[in-house]
């Protein structure tokens, strides 16, 4: 590829992160690499910057498409966290809680 020649979008879209959050009913999440684990009180997402944790309460999984990294959450949103390196204790006790 030469240096001036752009990249198509839909190459670079499961590089990229991006939350967008609509009245705490609807989360559209860009840059997922892998949905490891849900149901209607949590989901745990392998994302370009780290896992990210989604809680809520009735959640449901609207959308998936693996091929270009995006996933669409319905329900109420209470909370939202990344867990990578900078915070090991917290990454150790919840994975400890996911794999007990």
């Amino acid at each position: 590829m030469n240096s001036g020649e752009r990249i198509p979008h839909h190459t670079i879209t499961a590089q990229e992160h991006k939350v967008e959050i609509n009245r705490r009913k609807e989360i559209e999440i860009s840059g997922v690499k892998e949905l490891d684990s849900f149901d209607n009180e949590e989901f745990l997402l392998e994302t370009t910057m780290g896992y990210l944790v989604v809680r809520g309460q009735q959640l449901q999984l609207k959308s998936l498409n693996v091929e270009e990294g995006f996933v669409q959450i319905t329900g109420k949103m209470y909370e939202m966290t990344y867990v990578d390196d900078h915070s090991g204790e917290r990454a150790k006790g919840l994975f400890g809680k996911l794999f007990k």
